[in-house]
């Protein structure tokens, strides 16, 4: 069998971001690392959004917006991000920025083939494919496991799942200056449901149909609304040039009490996706460049989370959307309706002083998140 330092299992965007940070650090050309993935990153499945002050992958955006809608069947604000920008990456460029960066590193491999197991013995650890077994020192699992989290209760976990399509239309109906954050003025059907728009030029755009709920559609449901709102527009001939879909976990379950000495959870199974609201990329980033910090002064792995103030904040607000899904647009309407656009995002990318966290919150039903905090009290 053949040894590495470290094996991921999964090649997805966490891995992706881990090794590409392991590159730029310079640390680890003395270290072989595997990459495994039956998925050999070649098409473009999906497309991922950002909001960034500095020039964190920007270069590579596919379309950038320094102003967005926010939007619900009552009201709608136009939200001025400066200092922040509005980013979308798409997911083949992302894999071609990566595995290019991956194929000048001799000590650097991927392998196309699926992960069926894993385990640690002792003071190293095996990995198991269809076809072939390869041992290491440390391993970064991607793969994620509903079961951990259906198999209790105190954790809830609601889905952000979604279908989109990139088209073309007749009409010039879009702006392409304005990015659409969110529009809830779509029927909320019992759900937290919204739409976003991310236009590239005045007759093509992104259109992404996303439920915040428990369980998934149909995908002809899911189509139909984009229809319905594709209707909505005023447009009335147009090609779909790509579609996309996508389901992402969201909860505080505390995946890192399964991390042991030698394998860590990384990803949505590592708890890196961002809890409240489904955002992956931003918050990848960063986790990746703390597990490469830690990866230089340890090498216990049960030792690389930390739990933070934003992790209860996120877990108060799955309680309220797991009993009352219904009141998403209701939340999020009032944090967006009048408070600073630019102190919620920072808010959201956990980098707010608890004086700024108080500005975001209070402008929350206060009710809902008092009754939330006390329910959740029992619950710890």
């Amino acid at each position: 069998m053949k040894h590495y330092h470290y094996i991921f299992t999964g090649s997805g965007l966490s891995a992706l971001m881990t090794v590409y940070e392991m590159i730029l650090s310079g640390k680890f050309q003395d270290k072989s690392i595997l990459l495994l993935d039956a998925n050999p990153k070649k098409t473009n499945d999906r497309t991922w959004c950002f909001w960034d002050t500095e020039n964190n992958f920007q270069n590579l955006a596919h379309t950038k917006w320094d102003v967005a809608w926010f939007k619900t069947a009552t009201f709608e604000r136009k939200l001025d991000l400066k200092p922040y920008q509005y980013n979308m990456i798409k997911g083949l460029d992302f894999y071609n920025l990566v595995f290019d960066l991956i194929s000048k590193q001799e000590n650097i491999h991927f392998v196309n083939q699926k992960v069926v197991d894993f385990e640690e013995l002792g003071d190293h650890c095996i990995v198991k494919t269809a076809s072939e077994n390869y041992t290491c020192n440390k391993i970064f699992n991607s793969i994620f496991s509903s079961e951990l989290v259906k198999s209790q209760t105190k954790y809830p976990l609601l889905q952000q799942h979604f279908v989109g399509w990139f088209i073309k239309s007749k009409e010039a109906v879009f702006n392409k200056d304005i990015a659409t954050f969110m529009d809830f003025s779509v029927e909320q059907k019992g759900n937290t449901r919204f739409m976003y728009v991310l236009p590239t030029s005045a007759t093509e755009a992104l259109l992404e149909y996303t439920l915040f709920s428990k369980e998934l559609l149909s995908k002809s449901e899911y189509e139909n609304e984009i229809q319905k709102y594709i209707q909505k527009l005023g447009i009335t001939e147009y090609e779909i040039l790509e579609k996309e879909q996508g389901n992402i976990p969201m909860t505080c379950y505390p995946f890192w009490k399964h991390n042991t000495k030698n394998i860590l959870n990384i990803g949505s199974i590592g708890g890196w996706t961002k809890a409240s609201t489904g955002y992956t990329f931003k918050n990848t980033t960063k986790k990746a460049k703390q597990l490469v910090q830690f990866l230089a002064t340890d090498s216990d792995f049960r030792k690389f989370h930390k739990r933070d103030k934003f992790w209860f904040y996120d877990l108060l607000l799955l309680d309220i959307l797991d009993k009352k899904n219904h009141l998403g647009a209701t939340l999020f309407s009032s944090m967006f309706q009048k408070g600073n656009a630019t102190v919620i995002f920072k808010f959201l990318d956990e980098e707010t002083s608890f004086l700024e966290d108080l500005q975001v919150i209070w402008k929350c039903p206060k009710m809902l998140f008092v009754k939330a905090l006390f329910g959740r009290l029992f619950r710890f």
